[in-house]
């Protein structure tokens, strides 16, 4: 059998497989309800385990020489310690969006929402960039080799370098945020709790008032930052409604800045169940109008596609297609 998932710092999704590709069980799991990915695996494998030959894992964080530090889980995974443990032959550990990237590919077209006039990201020919706001903030891309005529994936930690603000409002949320966090970067806007700092920054520091009513069902929500984006989306709070519209420009401004530094005029990606949820809020044109404010360069950002990926499982898809390559693990 083969083993493949897609682990994130929310949920841990995990599929068996046979060797043709074919799905013979599959499950979620709440991936801060377990001590390692160890722990998860052998809760989905149950006893006794099946054999497993090859197993590939998209994990959020830096994979270097086979490990990784979970940027948003207290877990440390190595590929080798889970081959010993688990008596798994290969493992390979890949970047949580570089799995999203590979599974892109082979999107199907029903799962995709375009943003703009553009069309949708070409499937050869030029770069393409990927980037998710989720538990964290994500950025890939997958480099298009002329010579292979292939794409080429990889991976990068650009959801943690720095916040750049290109107004006002948005050097007063730099300010406000610094006073939180010291160095703000911008995973701490663009993802789900960042869209909680970003509601406090104007409930705080812009003097925002609320209603009795939201602020205890912001209290009582089991998810604070989504009953936030609920508030803001449906317009039933004013600072909820700021909060999720500066979010988008931002989210549309960093995903330019994604497409600029990787020459990415094959397209963008849009991956991470906040996009999908805030889909009817990006399509009003708020991100896209941040995503081509590129002053010399808004020509060419006006012709590079986005897309707006819908799939759940689009992360899982990259990893299946490593575990079942062929050859050593890749690392």
């Amino acid at each position: 059998m083969l083993l493949a998932g897609d682990i994130g710092g929310t949920r841990a999704r995990l599929t068996l497989l046979a060797p043709d590709g074919r799905v013979s069980r599959r499950e979620v799991f709440e991936s801060r309800n377990f001590p390692s990915l160890e722990a998860v695996l052998r809760a989905f494998l149950g006893k006794p385990p099946p054999r497993v030959t090859a197993a590939a894992f998209g994990v959020a964080g830096p994979v270097v020489h086979g490990r990784c530090v979970a940027t948003n889980l207290p877990w440390v995974i190595d590929a080798r310690v889970l081959e010993r443990k688990l008596a798994i032959r290969r493992v390979t550990l890949l970047n949580d969006l570089v799995a999203l990237s590979l599974g892109a590919l082979s999107i199907s077209t029903s799962k995709l929402r375009g943003l703009g006039k553009a069309g949708m990201p070409k499937k050869r020919g030029a770069n393409i960039a990927v980037i998710a706001a989720g538990t964290g903030l994500g950025e890939a891309m997958l480099v298009w080799d002329e010579e292979g005529e292939r794409f080429v994936p990889s991976p990068t930690e650009g959801g943690h370098t720095d916040f750049a603000p290109s107004n006002e409002l948005e050097a007063e949320l730099l300010t406000f945020l610094r006073g939180r966090f010291g160095h703000v970067s911008g995973e701490r806007i663009l993802s789900g709790s960042g869209l909680g700092n970003v509601y406090d920054f104007f409930r705080v520091a812009r003097s925002a008032g609320e209603t009795a009513v939201n602020t205890q069902a912001l209290e009582a929500a089991p998810d604070r930052n989504a009953a936030i984006a609920e508030l803001g989306q449906e317009g039933k709070s004013r600072a909820a409604v700021q909060a999720v519209e500066l979010f988008a420009r931002i989210y549309g401004a960093e995903a330019g800045n994604l497409a600029l530094k990787t020459l990415a005029v094959g397209g963008v990606y849009v991956c991470g169940n906040i996009a999908a949820k805030m889909l009817p809020l990006l399509e009003k044109g708020i991100f896209r109008a941040a995503f081509e404010d590129k002053g010399r360069f808004r020509g060419l950002m006006e012709k590079v596609p986005v897309a707006v990926v819908l799939d759940s499982d689009v992360g899982l898809a990259g990893a299946k297609r490593v575990a079942m390559a062929p050859g050593r693990a890749r690392r």
